[in-house]
């Protein structure tokens, strides 16, 4: 045999058997089973990457984690460009044509612009106003009559005239817990005769959607003239507390306290030292304002603090002009009181 070709069949047989030797794991079946996993067949879905949830607390409503400065970035971002779009957007468009307003702020325009309607503005009696009003008709004996008017009582008063039945169902669910059944025309009249008929009404002075933007349109429905009511701040019951005014109003007088939380707020009072001589409860809605009229009127009292929801307008205003006697609308001050939250 020829050792050259000996030598180098002996490298050939060598080298192949290097190359083919199989390793742990390694072996070609398994090479192709890999292949055949990583690469899709015709038609296959991919399988889509899981999206990451975020865990948000239930009670505080944080995100937690990295994603909740994520959050707080999207949250700023729209605040910004919503005060753009309702601000300086406004007033971008309101700058005639070829002209240019700078190193003046949207605040001071706004300002600016508020002074020369100065004629327009209607002026609000504010809790010391209010206080003198009561007290003279507490010392005279004479009837006064104090309502407030919130988001509920707009809503209210804006059935089927100024809003539909549905966009109120839809956006104002808390009428029924405030006394009112969506649809109640009745009521929306009887609300209306009574806000015509207060002494002092309270209007808020938030301009959010449901709050003043609907109190000219609410009253123009019902044959109103806003210039025509004796006008105060719908937060006044809250003012006359943090003056100390309503201490000052209840000291020495007669007390009747009307709504769900009647009887907690009565030991209150009692217990600071106010003489209550009556109180009823529940106020289950309009349909109950016959029922609290007639136990009001076998009841010796000066002064009644009404807190009932929505009727508690209707109920100070009948407590005023049937009984000659002096109402507040007195609202979730009563809760606060009740709680303990609010002291005296």
């Amino acid at each position: 045999m020829n050792r050259g070709r000996a030598r180098s069949s002996a490298t050939r047989i060598k080298r192949r058997n290097k190359v083919g030797r199989a390793r742990p794991g390694r072996t070609r079946g398994a090479k192709l089973h890999r292949l055949r996993r990583r690469r899709p067949q015709a038609g296959a879905r991919l399988k889509r990457p899981r999206r990451r949830r975020l865990a948000v607390d239930p009670v505080t409503g944080a995100v937690s984690g990295t994603t909740e400065a994520t959050v707080r970035a999207a949250y700023a971002q729209g605040l910004e460009q919503g005060r753009y779009e309702g601000g300086e957007l406004l007033l971008e468009q309101s700058v005639p044509p070829g002209m240019l307003l700078t190193g003046i702020p949207l605040q001071a325009v706004i300002a600016a612009g508020v002074e020369t309607l100065r004629p327009a503005l209607i002026p609000l009696a504010d809790a010391h106003a209010v206080f003198a009003r009561m007290e003279a008709a507490l010392a005279a004996g004479l009837p006064l009559s104090v309502v407030r008017l919130g988001d509920g009582e707009m809503l209210a008063l804006a059935q089927d005239n100024v809003m539909d039945i549905a966009t109120i169902r839809s956006e104002a669910p808390f009428l029924a817990y405030a006394g009112v059944e969506v649809p109640d025309l009745t009521a929306r009249n009887l609300l209306a005769e009574a806000v015509r008929g207060a002494d002092l009404v309270g209007v808020p002075l938030s301009r959010k959607p449901h709050f003043l933007p609907l109190l000219d349109p609410v009253l123009r429905s019902h044959g109103i003239d806003v210039r025509s009511l004796q006008l105060t701040d719908s937060l006044v019951n809250y003012n006359l507390h943090a003056a100390g005014l309503l201490a000052r109003l209840m000291q020495g007088r007669r007390l009747l306290v009307i709504g769900n939380a009647a009887h907690a707020l009565s030991e209150r009072l009692a217990a600071a030292g106010f003489t209550v001589t009556g109180t009823i409860s529940p106020v289950r809605g309009f349909a109950d304002i016959g029922r609290v009229m007639a136990e009001a009127g076998r009841t010796d009292f000066d002064l009644a603090l009404v807190s009932a929801g929505i009727p508690a307008v209707v109920i100070a205003w009948r407590l005023a002009a049937e009984l000659g006697k002096v109402a507040l609308d007195f609202g979730h001050m009563a809760d606060g009181i009740a709680s303990g939250k609010e002291t005296l």
